[in-house]
């Protein structure tokens, strides 16, 4: 047996097709483990499906990279986090802590919006107060904005926790105390005058990226802005659990958002799992169904291979994906529910086919010898039949793979996918049902066919090297 199994390898990884089709496998089983074991398994319904965790994200932007084939660099989207402060800083009355977020901007368009926010803020005495300072590439810096917590409520007892539910979120765009402050910034370090309705018209974050010039005009500033957010504090108890920094920009990440602000990029990495995993385990229940059956039914005979074969013409025949449809429609939008019916209809084929194989093998001299030894039905079928059928059953396991997997992405397409996990299909799904198609959101639109492309030519590139396994015509003569 070894041996056999070694030379049915070596024939296999003869074909070129079999090498990439193995590269690429390989490509997505590692892709799938770096998901799973770096996003929780309840990313769909926790953050993906979640309009709240999105809300700092820019809507419908392209890539970063399309800078690269522009003549104009629009500017990125930053989302800065920090959990922890930088530093620390004694004071008399208390701690200062200090969030310092370094941005190294380069774009020919200043920045969307600004904003900062606050979260799960706990304090035991008076209400911290925070501020938003920047300094500039041209070494000027602006006191932009400043900040009280709210103050204990009537009959509330410390610790006063705020921001906890809903996080505290502070817009630098469009603010008036931020206005004035910018137009005192321009008298004081340009000498123009502007009044605050004018800057609050040109926009704060314009004022803040930008230089002035002749005629009231703005130019961008480029080079290294430092943002430090301070937030004074007066019990040594006194915490914040995240603050937060938003520039806004009209490109984002590797592969962009949708309409909600969603990074594609984290979607798409997500479908490799559930690519996989609705494709080999499906196909592997369904061969393992399928191709049982087909050896009960063709060794045995009478009423039970009667049973067996009626059910699989009638099942054959019946149209899957309208039926599918249907099903899922009714039984409801689960993944398992998903799983349960393509293995229930996709069966037959194979149970036929190894059936007929079986019929053939049935009346073989190694058969009748072990009939002669005393073998049992179970013994036959599993040490002398199955072994026969088997590099079959494994090419048939590797086709049904992406048939499964387009299926998937079929259902998901229309509307009837698992809602709580992201997949391809249900990306195409959106991004059509949104109209980014009739927009011209290529990011959002291609990739995901792109990958469900892929997928399934990598198992087809499988299945074409295991060719000359399951038909020794094939192979070459030695």
């Amino acid at each position: 047996m070894p041996v056999r199994f070694n030379e049915t390898l070596q024939e296999f990884w003869r074909l070129k097709v079999s090498k990439v089709g193995v590269a690429f496998l390989t490509i997505l089983v590692f892709l799938s483990i770096y998901v799973v074991t770096s996003y929780p398994l309840d990313f769909g319904v926790r953050y993906w499906n979640n309009p709240a965790y999105w809300a700092d994200y820019p809507k419908s932007a392209p890539p970063s990279w399309v800078n690269y084939f522009s003549d104009q660099k629009l500017p990125e989207h930053y989302v800065l986090v920090y959990d922890k402060p930088s530093d620390i800083m004694s004071t008399e009355s208390g701690r200062t802590l200090l969030y310092i977020f370094r941005l190294d901007f380069q774009a020919d368009k200043p920045p969307t919006f600004i904003s900062f926010t606050l979260e799960n803020l706990t304090y035991y005495s008076d209400p911290p107060t925070a501020r938003l300072n920047v300094k500039r590439p041209d070494g000027k810096d602006i006191k932009l904005y400043e900040y009280i917590a709210p103050a204990p409520y009537a009959g509330e007892s410390p610790p006063y926790m705020r921001f906890y539910d809903i996080p505290k979120r502070i817009s630098i765009t469009g603010d008036m105390s931020v206005a004035s402050a910018l137009a005192r910034f321009l008298l004081r370090e340009y000498n123009v005058s502007i009044r605050p309705s004018e800057v609050n018209s040109i926009g704060q974050h314009t004022i803040v990226f930008s230089v002035p010039g002749p005629n009231k005009e703005f130019y961008v500033l480029k080079g290294e802005y430092i943002f430090t957010i301070s937030i004074d504090t007066y019990d040594p108890r006194d915490n914040i659990g995240k603050v937060k920094l938003v520039i806004g920009g009209n490109v984002y990440g590797f592969m962009g958002t949708d309409s909600l602000g969603r990074d594609l990029s984290i979607g798409l990495l997500f479908g490799f799992p559930i690519a996989l995993f609705i494709g080999i385990v499906t196909s592997t229940i369904t061969t393992l169904l399928g191709a049982g059956l087909g050896i009960v039914g063709g060794y045995v005979g009478g009423k039970v291979d009667e049973v067996i074969q009626r059910v699989a013409d009638f099942v054959n025949n019946i149209p899957l994906l309208p039926l599918l449809i249907f099903l899922a429609f009714i039984l409801g939008q689960n993944i398992w529910i998903l799983v349960f019916l393509l293995v229930a209809f996709g069966w037959p084929t194979l149970t036929i086919i190894v059936r007929s194989m079986v019929l053939q093998l049935k009346s073989s001299q190694f058969i009748e010898a072990a009939i002669s030894l005393g073998a049992s039905r179970l013994w036959i079928m599993f040490r002398h039949i199955f072994p026969q059928v088997a590099p079959f059953v494994f090419a048939q396991l590797i086709f049904f793979t992406p048939t499964f997997i387009l299926l998937e992405a079929a259902l998901s397409f229309l509307g009837l996918g698992d809602p709580t996990i992201p997949t391809w299909g249900q990306i195409l799904e959106y991004g059509f049902r949104s109209g980014g198609i009739y927009v011209g959101l290529w990011w959002w639109i291609i990739p995901p066919g792109l990958l469900i492309i892929w997928t399934a030519i990598t198992f087809v590139l499988i299945a074409l090297g295991m060719e000359p396994v399951v038909n020794p015509r094939l192979r070459r003569m030695k």
